[in-house]
């Protein structure tokens, strides 16, 4: 373990393998150093893991209905209560935990790829081609990301599959304004004049050469979005457009629930804290990443 950490620290690397070895333990090492950043990794750690293995954790079924057993509070045999179906909370919480957290990394899968591509696009071509893929996304970012979500989704039907889709369509152009203006500072580098002299195409220039350059900031942006992801995805099934009653999305676990606010509190408390502590964990690993990642902030 010594050597091998010598080796990954090594100040003068004898190879390529060992100096991208020794720049990402460098980074993970300072990572480490940041409490709040790896608790917020801990957490989300935790809480795949648990979604992950829900039916492992829980004897329940998420659906099954118990009618004598309704409105129980927090004990032994229900952890986090039931609600006013009976249904075991902790068992739809990890399960819902499905549902949310597979619609936010559905949505990143889309977005980020999609705006790290058109903001390269339009930062190295320039001209009309920047102004129109900028244009677009001005229009796009004109209106409230919850409110143009939910114009999508009534446009298509509520669901998850369409609030995913809905969500996609409203969260790009921030990932296109950041890579746009990452591509600008790149463009007219050295290394990047010295591809076109030896027949680069646009094409090829953006994606092996632009393309990885702007990821390290995407990546903390994306992780920052994280959690307005996980708010939007839960306010649509909130208002009836996101997963649909009664597949257990935390969302529309606080919509079924909120009249029992004050009386049997803990039926719309659990998924509440699940969504808090979730985006606050995201929020806190992706400033933890910015103190990493970004160089600016060295």
């Amino acid at each position: 373990m010594f050597i091998s950490r010598n080796w990954l620290l090594a100040d003068s690397p004898t190879n390529r393998r060992q100096a991208v070895w020794g720049r990402r333990y460098r980074l993970w090492l300072n990572l480490r150093g940041n409490p709040l950043a790896t608790g917020g990794m801990a957490v989300i750690l935790l809480m795949l893991l648990l979604a992950i293995a829900a039916p492992l954790l829980t004897p329940y079924d998420a659906g099954a209905q118990h009618l004598e057993n309704r409105l129980a509070a927090p004990s032994a045999s229900h952890w986090l209560g039931t609600d006013e179906l009976g249904r075991d909370l902790w068992t739809r919480i990890i399960y819902g935990g499905r549902t949310t957290l597979g619609m936010v990394i559905a949505v990143v899968a889309l977005t980020a790829p999609l705006g790290l591509l058109i903001g390269c696009i339009a930062g190295y071509l320039g001209g009309v081609v920047d102004k129109a893929l900028m244009r677009v996304t001005d229009i796009f970012l004109a209106f409230p990301r919850l409110i143009l979500a939910l114009a999508f989704v009534a446009a298509l039907k509520p669901g998850v599959e369409s609030a995913v889709l809905a969500i996609a369509l409203t969260a790009w152009p921030p990932y296109a304004r950041l890579a746009r203006a990452e591509t600008l500072q790149f463009r007219h580098s050295d290394f990047i004049a010295a591809s076109r002299l030896t027949g680069a195409s646009p094409l090829r220039i953006i994606l092996r050469h632009i393309m990885p350059l702007c990821v390290p900031s995407l990546i903390v942006r994306v992780t920052l979005d994280m959690s307005s992801i996980i708010i939007t995805a839960a306010s649509l099934g909130f208002l009836g457009m996101g997963a649909q009653p009664p597949s257990p999305e935390w969302g529309t676990m606080i919509a079924t629930a909120r009249r029992f606010l004050f009386s049997e509190w803990w039926v719309p408390l659990m998924p509440c804290i699940a969504i808090f502590v979730t985006s606050l964990a995201f929020n806190f690993l992706g400033d933890g990443l910015r103190d990493v990642l970004d160089p600016r902030e060295r």
